[in-house]
C-alpha cells in the first residue's frame, strides 16, 4: 500500500504523467448526491407509489423509516442493500427503457443550481486548465467537472460521452488535450447509461479511448468505490494491453473503509503485470487534491488565486457589546495548553499504516501513531523499540506548527484526538476507540467500578446493554450471526476558532460491531430522538462530572495521555472543565 504522502511526491514531480478516473464521490463534495442517495430516492418513490404513502427525500435520513422501505423491498425480490444490483434495478422498476424520463429525473436531480464547487473540484479544474491533467474519464453524469474549468480560467471544456464518442479514441492519439469522457453519458443529452442492459457493456469507441489512455498515463482513481463489473473489466482489460499503465495505478479511498474485492483483485492482477498499482488511503478528496496543489511548484497566481478562495478573503465581525440577550451553552471546552513535540520515527524498512496500527493494538494503546512525509509517535521509546527491531531513529519533532494550521494537517488533528482521549479515560470506567469518523470516549459495561459513572446513569438510565432481535450482517470475514450491542459514548473532536484551540464533546451511542451500525438504526432513533435542548444539557453535564468529578470548574484540568515518560513520549494538555457560552441577542 502506497500512503498519500508518496503518491503526492510521485504527482506533483510531473502530474502530466497521470490521468483521472473519478466517481460519484468527487462530485459529492460538490453537493450533488451520490449513488446511495439516487438508490434510496428511488426506492422512496417506489414505496410510495405502491404502498400510497406520502415520505419526503428528508424522511428517508430517518433510520426507522429506511428499514420500512428496504424490509417491503426484500418482500418484493429487490436486491439487499449494498448489492452492486441495486441501482440499475431501480432505475429500471421505475423509468422502464424510457430514456427521457430517466434524464428529466436525472436533470431535476443533478440540476446546476444544486452545484457548489469544493476546493477538491477547483484544483482538478485547474490541473486541467493548466494543462497539468491532459485526461479525466468519469463515470458520473453531472457538469462539475465543466463548472470546475470555467470558474477557475474562464474557459470551456466539452465532454465527450455516449453522443459523439466514435471521435473520442482519435482525439487522444492526436493530443487533443485536455481531453473529459463521460462513460455513462450526459444527461443533458438523449443517452445515458442506467438500466442493466446498459451497464452490461461499455461503448466501444469511449472504450478505446480509455484504453488508449492507459498506455500513455498511469491512472489515479477517486471518489469511485468500484462497483461497477463493466467498468472494472474495462480496467482490466488494459492490463493485456502491451504498456499499461506506464507510470502506476493508484486507488485513493477513504482511511479504514473497506475495499471493494474487484479493485483488490485489479490492483492484485495490475502488480502481476508489472505495474506499480497500490491502493492509497485518504482523508477526503478535498483534503488530497489541495495537497497536490500546494506541492506543485510554478503555480499561475490568477488561476491559485481561484482555487485557495478562502485565502482572498478577509472578514472580521467585531464581538457584541453586553446587553440584553438569551445565555447559550456551548459544548465546546477551552484547551489552554497543548503538546507541541513527540518522537519523530525512522526504519530500516518502510512501515505501512497496517504495520502502525498492529503496534498500537499489539500494545494496547501504549503508542499513539501518525503518518506524514515522517511517521510520529507518542508512547515510551522502550517500547516502541521492543516492537520494531529494524527501528533506526527516535528523534524529537516540533509539531507545535502544524497545529496551528490544523485545518490543512488533518493527520495532526486525529494524533490529537486520540491522544486526548487517551488521556481523558485513564483512571475512568471508559473505553476509546478512533475511526475515520472521529475519536471517542466509551461507557465500560465490563469495569469493575461503575460509581464514576452514576451521573450519566441518572441523566440517561442504563449506559450499555444489548439490542433484542438486532443482528451483526453475516459475510465471508465475519460468518456468524453476532447479537448487537451498544454503549453511551463521546464524541471528542478539536477546532480552532477564532486562534483558540477548543474541545468539542458531543455525546452520542457506540454499536458493537461497527459494521452493524445501519442494522441499529432504529434503536438509535429510539434512543437519541429526544436529546434536545434540557436533556442534552442534563447529558452533557453527567459527562463533564464523569470526567472530571468534583474538580474546580473555574481553573484549568491538567491531564497526560501517560503517566510519566519525557514530554516527546507523553503529550500533555491543559483544559478548562467549563463549557463555553454565547449569546442570543434580543430581538
Amino acid at each position: 500500500m502506497t500512503d498519500q504522502y508518496e503518491l503526492t511526491s510521485t504527482f506533483c514531480a510531473k502530474p502530466q504523467q497521470f490521468a483521472w478516473f473519478i466517481g460519484a464521490g468527487t462530485s459529492a463534495v460538490a453537493g450533488l448526491p451520490t449513488a446511495w442517495d439516487i438508490i434510496w430516492d428511488l426506492k422512496r418513490r417506489q414505496y410510495c407509489r405502491e404502498e400510497s404513502q406520502d415520505i419526503s427525500r428528508q424522511d428517508v435520513q430517518v433510520g426507522a423509516i429506511r428499514s420500512r422501505i428496504q424490509s417491503y423491498m426484500l418482500s418484493k425480490g429487490y436486491p439487499a442493500e449494498g448489492d452492486p444490483g441495486e441501482y440499475t434495478a431501480y432505475f429500471q422498476n421505475i423509468f422502464g427503457e424510457d430514456k427521457e424520463r430517466q434524464r428529466q429525473y436525472l436533470t431535476a436531480v443533478l440540476s446546476e443550481d444544486k452545484v457548489t464547487l469544493s476546493v477538491g473540484n477547483r484544483v482538478l479544474g485547474a490541473l486541467l486548465s493548466t494543462g497539468r491533467t491532459r485526461a479525466v474519464f468519469t463515470t458520473n453524469f453531472d457538469s462539475v467537472v465543466e463548472r470546475a474549468v470555467a470558474e477557475v480560467s474562464g474557459r470551456s471544456l466539452s465532454a465527450y460521452h455516449l453522443e459523439g464518442a466514435a471521435s473520442a479514441n482519435s482525439a487522444v492519439s492526436n493530443e487533443e488535450f485536455p481531453f473529459y469522457c463521460k462513460l455513462h453519458g450526459d444527461f443533458r443529452y438523449d443517452s445515458i447509461k442506467n438500466l442493466r442492459s446498459d451497464l452490461a457493456a461499455q461503448n466501444e469507441d469511449l472504450s478505446k479511448a480509455l484504453i488508449n489512455a492507459a498506455n500513455r498515463f498511469g491512472f489515479i482513481v477517486s471518489g469511485y468505490s468500484g462497483r461497477d463489473e463493466s467498468v472494472m473489466n474495462l480496467l482490466r482489460s488494459a492490463l493485456s494491453t502491451p504498456n499499461p499503465f506506464p507510470h502506476g495505478l493508484f486507488w485513493t479511498g477513504m482511511k479504514k473503509a473497506p475495499v471493494l474485492p474487484p479493485v483488490e483483485r485489479l490492483l492484485e492482477d495490475a502488480r502481476d503485470a508489472g505495474v506499480n498499482a497500490s491502493y492509497v488511503e485518504v482523508e477526503t478528496f478535498d483534503a488530497l487534491m489541495l495537497r497536490f496543489w500546494r506541492n506543485i511548484e510554478g503555480k499561475e497566481p490568477d488561476i491559485d488565486a481561484k482555487v485557495q478562495k478562502t485565502r482572498r478573503a478577509s472578514v472580521s465581525i467585531p464581538m457584541p457589546g453586553p446587553g440584553r440577550g438569551q445565555i447559550v451553552r456551548m459544548n465546546a471546552l477551552p484547551i489552554t495548553g497543548m503538546p507541541g513535540e513527540c518522537q519523530a520515527l525512522t526504519f530500516k524498512s518502510p512501515k505501512e499504516w497496517s504495520d502502525l496500527r498492529t503496534a498500537a493494538s499489539v500494545n494496547e494503546g501504549r503508542l499513539i501513531f501518525t503518518k506524514s512525509d515522517t511517521i510520529m509517535c507518542w508512547g515510551e521509546e522502550a517500547l516502541i523499540r521492543g516492537h520494531f527491531p529494524d527501528i533506526a531513529s527516535v528523534s524529537r519533532q516540533d509539531i507545535s506548527a502544524k497545529i496551528a494550521d490544523m485545518g490543512n494537517h488533518l493527520y495532526i488533528k486525529q494524533f490529537l484526538e486520540e491522544a486526548m482521549c487517551h488521556a481523558l479515560v485513564r483512571d475512568r470506567p471508559l473505553l476509546t476507540r478512533t475511526t475515520k469518523a472521529g475519536s471517542y470516549l466509551i461507557a465500560d459495561a465490563h469495569s469493575s467500578d461503575q460509581s464514576a459513572l452514576e451521573p450519566l446513569q441518572k441523566a440517561v438510565g442504563k449506559t450499555s446493554g444489548r439490542m433484542a432481535g438486532v443482528f451483526a450482517p453475516v459475510d465471508d470475514k465475519h460468518p456468524q450471526a453476532e447479537q448487537v450491542s451498544w454503549a453511551e459514548a463521546l464524541r471528542v473532536s478539536f477546532q480552532i476558532v477564532d486562534g483558540k484551540n477548543w474541545l468539542l464533546l458531543d455525546p452520542d451511542i457506540w454499536v458493537w460491531p461497527p459494521r452493524a451500525r445501519p442494522e441499529a438504526g432504529t434503536f438509535l432513533d429510539k434512543r437519541r430522538g429526544d436529546r434536545y435542548n434540557n436533556l442534552y444539557n442534563e447529558i452533557l453535564d453527567a459527562w463533564l462530572s464523569v470526567l472530571f468529578g468534583e474538580h474546580d470548574r473555574k481553573t484549568g484540568f491538567k491531564i497526560s495521555a501517560y503517566e510519566g515518560g519525557t514530554a516527546i513520549e507523553t503529550p500533555s494538555f491543559t483544559i478548562g472543565a467549563r463549557t463555553a457560552f454565547t449569546r442570543r441577542l434580543a430581538s
